[in-house]
């Protein structure tokens, strides 16, 4: 649904949920401080286009511990934190990042339209 909204509909990624232990080793591998986070995103290919050729776009790694807990801090479910977490994965995959404060702002713009779209 989340990529659909954003017109890839044909598109795949792979998800897969792990422990924090297991999501900062990863995290470290690739050149970030390994220490727990609570979303990875690993790009097949930069800036996919809605009707490109190649279908997947790559992988999201989120880590349970992690989402369980920002889920209990913002007194949300730990279903909609992993949907707001794979939200943020899949815009990383589609190219998108939070680099710059404009490149954030309109990030968490998106993010905040897919929410609502998913939500109605």
């Amino acid at each position: 649904m989340i990529l659909g909204a954003l017109g890839f509909t044909d598109a795949e990624l792979s998800i897969s949920f792990v422990t924090d232990s297991e999501i900062a080793v990863l995290a470290g591998s690739y050149g970030r401080a390994p220490q727990p986070t609570d979303v990875l995103a690993f790009a097949q290919q930069e800036a996919p286009q809605p009707d490109g050729a190649s279908n997947l776009l790559g992988d999201v790694i989120i880590s349970l511990e992690t989402a369980a807990r920002q889920a209990a801090r913002r007194r949300t479910s730990l279903e909609g934190e992993l949907r707001d977490l794979l939200i943020h994965g899949g815009l990383h995959l589609l190219g998108m990042d939070h680099e710059r404060d404009a490149d954030a702002r309109n990030m968490r713009a998106l993010e905040r339209h897919l929410r609502w779209t998913l939500d109605q």
